[in-house]
């Protein structure tokens, strides 16, 4: 699969040339397929590595705080399950 050109009008800092010139030759010229973090807008489009990197990082710390929310429901689960079974075994007086 080729990589499309970029559209006209930007410069890439790193090649120094406007990126309809130089991006679909570049390894860093990248497509990204998801949601955006913020907007949750899907997306389906072709960029620079190095920009997509904040959006890929506010997508990072999101899944981090769903998984780190998920253990903590888990294991609070597990918690009243075993003060139930703690309190079942316990003498009845």
């Amino acid at each position: 699969m080729s990589k499309p050109h970029a559209p006209k009008g930007s410069f890439c800092p790193l090649w120094r040339k406007d990126v309809s010139k130089v991006c679909h030759t570049c390894e860093w010229f990248t497509q990204v397929r998801g949601r955006n973090p913020q907007s949750e807008v899907v997306l389906d489009q072709w960029g620079c590595a190095i920009a997509w990197g904040p959006t890929l990082l506010i997508n990072a710390a999101q899944e981090a705080r769903q998984g780190a929310a998920a253990t903590e429901s888990s294991r609070n689960v597990m918690v009243g399950l075993a003060a139930n079974a703690q309190r079942e075994r316990l003498p009845k007086t």
